[in-house]
Protein backbone atom coordinates (compact mmCIF):
# COMPACT_ATOMS: atom_id res chain seq x y z
CA UNK A 1 0.00 0.00 0.00
CA UNK A 2 1.21 3.72 -0.74
CA UNK A 3 1.54 5.53 2.49
CA UNK A 4 3.63 8.23 3.66
CA UNK A 5 7.31 8.06 4.27
CA UNK A 6 6.87 9.75 7.91
CA UNK A 7 4.79 6.72 8.93
CA UNK A 8 8.05 4.01 7.88
CA UNK A 9 10.78 5.79 9.17
CA UNK A 10 9.63 6.61 12.55
CA UNK A 11 8.71 2.54 12.49
CA UNK A 12 12.15 2.30 11.38
CA UNK A 13 13.43 4.96 14.06
CA UNK A 14 11.59 3.54 17.02
CA UNK A 15 12.99 -0.04 15.82
CA UNK A 16 16.60 0.56 15.43
CA UNK A 17 16.45 -0.43 11.56
CA UNK A 18 16.70 1.19 8.05
CA UNK A 19 14.58 1.59 5.32
CA UNK A 20 16.18 1.85 1.63
CA UNK A 21 15.32 4.23 -1.20
CA UNK A 22 15.51 3.36 -4.53
CA UNK A 23 15.84 5.59 -7.36
CA UNK A 24 13.35 4.14 -9.93
CA UNK A 25 13.14 5.68 -13.66
CA UNK A 26 11.14 2.90 -15.00
CA UNK A 27 8.75 -0.10 -14.51
CA UNK A 28 11.31 -2.87 -14.41
CA UNK A 29 13.25 -1.02 -11.17
CA UNK A 30 10.06 0.06 -9.95
CA UNK A 31 8.61 -3.48 -10.19
CA UNK A 32 11.60 -5.19 -8.79
CA UNK A 33 12.32 -2.75 -6.32
CA UNK A 34 8.87 -3.38 -4.99
CA UNK A 35 8.25 -7.56 -5.69
CA UNK A 36 12.12 -7.21 -3.39
CA UNK A 37 10.47 -5.83 -0.65
CA UNK A 38 7.69 -7.42 -0.58
CA UNK A 39 9.15 -10.92 -0.54
CA UNK A 40 11.57 -9.61 2.27
CA UNK A 41 8.58 -8.19 4.27
CA UNK A 42 10.05 -4.99 4.54
CA UNK A 43 9.00 -1.03 3.97
CA UNK A 44 10.19 0.21 1.12
CA UNK A 45 11.02 4.18 -0.33
CA UNK A 46 10.32 4.28 -4.72
CA UNK A 47 12.52 7.50 -5.29
CA UNK A 48 13.55 9.73 -8.14
CA UNK A 49 14.94 13.08 -8.99
CA UNK A 50 14.04 15.68 -11.11
CA UNK A 51 16.67 15.41 -13.41
CA UNK A 52 15.65 11.69 -13.65
CA UNK A 53 12.16 12.85 -14.61
CA UNK A 54 12.82 15.39 -16.95
CA UNK A 55 15.33 12.89 -19.02
CA UNK A 56 13.34 9.46 -18.68
CA UNK A 57 10.55 8.79 -15.83
CA UNK A 58 8.43 11.20 -16.83
CA UNK A 59 5.65 11.60 -13.88
CA UNK A 60 2.68 11.33 -15.48
CA UNK A 61 3.75 7.39 -16.46
CA UNK A 62 5.98 6.86 -13.80
CA UNK A 63 3.41 7.96 -10.97
CA UNK A 64 0.46 6.15 -11.88
CA UNK A 65 3.18 2.79 -12.64
CA UNK A 66 4.00 3.10 -8.70
CA UNK A 67 0.69 3.92 -7.18
CA UNK A 68 -0.58 0.71 -8.70
CA UNK A 69 2.09 -1.35 -8.03
CA UNK A 70 2.23 0.02 -4.41
CA UNK A 71 -1.36 -0.58 -3.86
CA UNK A 72 -1.13 -4.33 -4.74
CA UNK A 73 2.32 -5.11 -2.44
CA UNK A 74 1.68 -6.42 1.43
CA UNK A 75 3.88 -4.22 2.37
CA UNK A 76 4.11 -0.63 2.81
CA UNK A 77 5.36 2.04 -0.37
CA UNK A 78 6.20 5.37 0.12
CA UNK A 79 7.10 7.84 -2.95
CA UNK A 80 9.43 10.20 -3.00
CA UNK A 81 11.08 13.24 -4.69
CA UNK A 82 14.63 13.28 -4.52
CA UNK A 83 17.09 16.00 -4.28
CA UNK A 84 13.98 18.58 -5.16
CA UNK A 85 15.30 22.21 -5.53
CA UNK A 86 12.89 24.18 -7.53
CA UNK A 87 9.75 24.80 -5.60
CA UNK A 88 7.66 24.17 -9.24
CA UNK A 89 9.16 20.74 -8.19
CA UNK A 90 7.67 20.04 -4.97
CA UNK A 91 4.39 21.75 -6.21
CA UNK A 92 4.62 19.56 -9.07
CA UNK A 93 5.16 16.10 -7.00
CA UNK A 94 2.20 17.09 -4.51
CA UNK A 95 -0.34 17.50 -7.18
CA UNK A 96 1.53 14.20 -8.78
CA UNK A 97 0.74 12.12 -5.33
CA UNK A 98 4.01 11.96 -4.42
CA UNK A 99 3.88 10.93 0.00
CA UNK A 100 7.61 12.66 0.48
CA UNK A 101 9.46 15.07 -0.57
CA UNK A 102 13.02 15.65 -0.25
CA UNK A 103 14.32 19.09 -0.40
CA UNK A 104 17.88 19.82 -0.84
CA UNK A 105 18.95 23.16 -0.08
CA UNK A 106 21.79 22.62 2.19
CA UNK A 107 24.00 24.38 -0.26
CA UNK A 108 23.07 27.88 0.38
CA UNK A 109 23.64 29.20 3.80
CA UNK A 110 21.90 28.59 6.72
CA UNK A 111 18.86 31.28 7.19
CA UNK A 112 17.89 30.29 3.31
CA UNK A 113 18.31 26.56 3.57
CA UNK A 114 15.69 27.33 6.73
CA UNK A 115 13.49 29.20 4.64
CA UNK A 116 13.39 27.16 1.50
CA UNK A 117 12.33 23.75 3.74
CA UNK A 118 9.96 25.74 5.79
CA UNK A 119 8.33 27.01 2.66
CA UNK A 120 8.25 23.25 1.30
CA UNK A 121 7.02 22.08 4.60
CA UNK A 122 4.01 24.99 4.90
CA UNK A 123 2.73 22.88 1.23
CA UNK A 124 3.66 19.40 2.15
CA UNK A 125 2.02 18.99 5.96
CA UNK A 126 -1.40 19.74 5.06
CA UNK A 127 -1.38 16.98 2.76
CA UNK A 128 0.00 14.48 4.95
CA UNK A 129 3.30 14.42 2.93
CA UNK A 130 6.92 13.78 4.63
CA UNK A 131 9.80 16.57 4.24
CA UNK A 132 12.92 15.51 4.31
CA UNK A 133 15.54 18.44 4.93
CA UNK A 134 19.48 18.09 4.22
CA UNK A 135 22.20 20.03 6.40
CA UNK A 136 25.32 19.73 6.02
CA UNK A 137 26.77 18.86 2.42
CA UNK A 138 26.84 15.50 0.99
CA UNK A 139 29.60 16.15 -2.53
CA UNK A 140 30.05 14.12 -5.45
CA UNK A 141 32.76 11.16 -4.65
CA UNK A 142 34.55 11.75 -7.91
CA UNK A 143 35.29 15.31 -6.38
CA UNK A 144 36.49 13.83 -3.45
CA UNK A 145 35.04 16.00 -1.07
CA UNK A 146 33.33 13.24 1.19
CA UNK A 147 35.83 13.52 3.85
CA UNK A 148 36.14 17.54 4.14
CA UNK A 149 35.08 18.14 8.01
CA UNK A 150 33.46 21.44 7.65
CA UNK A 151 31.20 19.81 5.45
CA UNK A 152 29.84 17.88 8.07
CA UNK A 153 26.70 18.00 9.60
CA UNK A 154 27.15 20.43 12.79
CA UNK A 155 25.21 19.07 16.04
CA UNK A 156 24.10 22.34 17.42
CA UNK A 157 22.62 23.61 13.96
CA UNK A 158 21.20 21.02 13.11
CA UNK A 159 19.24 21.18 16.47
CA UNK A 160 18.26 24.57 15.77
CA UNK A 161 17.86 23.83 12.08
CA UNK A 162 14.82 20.68 12.67
CA UNK A 163 13.05 23.49 15.23
CA UNK A 164 13.32 25.95 12.61
CA UNK A 165 11.85 23.97 10.02
CA UNK A 166 9.83 21.33 11.47
CA UNK A 167 11.16 18.96 8.45
CA UNK A 168 10.24 15.31 9.34
CA UNK A 169 13.83 13.46 8.75
CA UNK A 170 17.03 15.10 8.37
CA UNK A 171 20.35 14.02 6.12
CA UNK A 172 23.14 14.46 7.55
CA UNK A 173 26.80 14.18 5.69
CA UNK A 174 29.07 11.97 8.09
CA UNK A 175 31.06 11.24 5.37
CA UNK A 176 29.61 9.95 2.29
CA UNK A 177 29.38 11.05 -1.31
CA UNK A 178 27.23 10.78 -4.30
CA UNK A 179 27.83 8.60 -7.69
CA UNK A 180 30.88 6.31 -7.87
CA UNK A 181 34.20 6.77 -5.61
CA UNK A 182 37.85 5.38 -7.54
CA UNK A 183 38.14 1.57 -7.84
CA UNK A 184 38.41 0.19 -4.27
CA UNK A 185 38.32 3.08 -2.21
CA UNK A 186 35.95 2.74 0.80
CA UNK A 187 35.02 6.11 2.65
CA UNK A 188 35.88 6.83 6.10
CA UNK A 189 32.37 7.71 8.03
CA UNK A 190 32.37 9.95 11.16
CA UNK A 191 30.39 7.34 13.32
CA UNK A 192 31.01 9.64 16.14
CA UNK A 193 29.09 12.61 14.96
CA UNK A 194 26.40 10.15 13.56
CA UNK A 195 25.96 9.25 17.26
CA UNK A 196 26.08 12.66 18.72
CA UNK A 197 23.25 14.18 16.03
CA UNK A 198 20.82 11.24 16.90
CA UNK A 199 21.37 11.71 20.50
CA UNK A 200 20.55 15.53 20.02
CA UNK A 201 17.74 14.99 17.66
CA UNK A 202 15.86 11.68 18.09
CA UNK A 203 14.19 11.56 15.01
CA UNK A 204 14.66 9.68 11.65
CA UNK A 205 18.11 10.21 10.24
CA UNK A 206 18.82 9.62 6.44
CA UNK A 207 22.00 8.64 4.91
CA UNK A 208 22.81 10.20 1.01
CA UNK A 209 25.60 8.41 -1.13
CA UNK A 210 24.89 4.93 0.12
CA UNK A 211 26.34 3.24 -2.97
CA UNK A 212 29.80 2.50 -3.06
CA UNK A 213 29.77 2.74 0.94
CA UNK A 214 31.05 -0.72 2.17
CA UNK A 215 28.63 -3.35 3.90
CA UNK A 216 29.95 -2.75 7.07
CA UNK A 217 29.90 0.83 6.93
CA UNK A 218 26.42 0.45 6.13
CA UNK A 219 25.87 -1.71 8.97
CA UNK A 220 27.64 0.40 11.80
CA UNK A 221 25.51 3.48 9.99
CA UNK A 222 22.08 1.89 10.76
CA UNK A 223 23.07 0.62 14.14
CA UNK A 224 24.50 4.52 14.64
CA UNK A 225 20.97 5.62 13.90
CA UNK A 226 20.27 5.56 10.09
CA UNK A 227 16.79 5.27 9.45
CA UNK A 228 16.92 5.90 5.12
CA UNK A 229 19.64 4.86 3.16
CA UNK A 230 19.59 6.65 -0.48
CA UNK A 231 20.72 3.85 -3.09
CA UNK A 232 20.92 4.78 -6.73
CA UNK A 233 24.43 4.02 -8.59
CA UNK A 234 24.27 0.49 -7.35
CA UNK A 235 21.10 -0.39 -8.49
CA UNK A 236 21.96 0.87 -11.65
CA UNK A 237 25.01 -0.72 -11.55
CA UNK A 238 23.36 -4.23 -10.58
CA UNK A 239 21.05 -4.26 -13.61
CA UNK A 240 23.80 -2.61 -16.35
CA UNK A 241 26.02 -5.76 -15.03
CA UNK A 242 23.68 -8.37 -15.56
CA UNK A 243 22.92 -7.15 -18.91
CA UNK A 244 26.31 -6.85 -20.54
CA UNK A 245 26.71 -10.44 -18.21
CA UNK A 246 23.74 -11.90 -20.12
CA UNK A 247 25.32 -10.10 -23.81
CA UNK A 248 28.25 -11.62 -23.24
CA UNK A 249 26.85 -15.40 -23.13
CA UNK A 250 24.26 -14.94 -25.08
CA UNK A 251 25.18 -12.32 -27.56
CA UNK A 252 21.86 -12.21 -29.69
CA UNK A 253 19.76 -12.11 -26.23
CA UNK A 254 16.87 -9.35 -27.43
CA UNK A 255 15.94 -6.32 -25.91
CA UNK A 256 13.09 -8.27 -23.90
CA UNK A 257 15.33 -10.81 -22.05
CA UNK A 258 17.70 -8.11 -21.50
CA UNK A 259 14.96 -6.25 -19.43
CA UNK A 260 14.20 -9.31 -17.70
CA UNK A 261 17.87 -10.30 -16.82
CA UNK A 262 18.05 -6.45 -15.65
CA UNK A 263 14.74 -6.20 -13.17
CA UNK A 264 15.74 -9.63 -11.84
CA UNK A 265 19.32 -8.33 -10.84
CA UNK A 266 18.04 -5.08 -9.03
CA UNK A 267 15.28 -7.21 -6.97
CA UNK A 268 18.41 -9.88 -6.06
CA UNK A 269 20.34 -6.88 -4.89
CA UNK A 270 17.73 -4.78 -3.03
CA UNK A 271 16.47 -7.94 -1.26
CA UNK A 272 20.45 -8.60 -0.32
CA UNK A 273 20.69 -4.59 0.88
CA UNK A 274 17.30 -5.03 2.75
CA UNK A 275 19.04 -7.68 4.88
CA UNK A 276 21.82 -5.73 5.91
CA UNK A 277 19.86 -2.79 7.07
CA UNK A 278 17.49 -4.72 8.94
CA UNK A 279 14.31 -3.94 7.38
CA UNK A 280 13.85 -7.15 6.55
CA UNK A 281 10.75 -9.08 8.30
CA UNK A 282 9.54 -5.97 10.12
CA UNK A 283 6.38 -6.04 8.30
CA UNK A 284 3.67 -8.67 7.78
CA UNK A 285 0.16 -8.23 6.38
CA UNK A 286 -2.64 -10.48 6.81
CA UNK A 287 -6.55 -10.55 5.69
CA UNK A 288 -7.37 -8.00 8.40
CA UNK A 289 -4.37 -5.62 7.66
CA UNK A 290 -1.36 -4.74 8.71
CA UNK A 291 0.17 -6.35 12.06
CA UNK A 292 3.79 -4.69 12.07
CA UNK A 293 6.44 -5.96 15.15
CA UNK A 294 5.73 -3.55 17.14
Amino acid sequence: MLVSMKDILQHAHQHNYAVMAVNSINMEMARAVISAAEEEHSPIIVQMGPGQIGKHAHLTEIVPLVKELAERASIPVALNLDHGGKLEDMVTAIHNGFTSLMIDASSYPYEENVKRTSVVCALAHPHGICVEAELGHVGQAADGDNSKVDLYTNVEEAKQFVKDTGCDALAVAIGTAHGDYPKGYVPVLNFERLAELKKALDMPLVLHGGSGSGEENIRKAVAGGINKINVCTDAFHAAKNAMLEKLEAKPNADYLELCMTAEAAVKQFVKEYIRVIGSNNQYFYGESGSTGNE
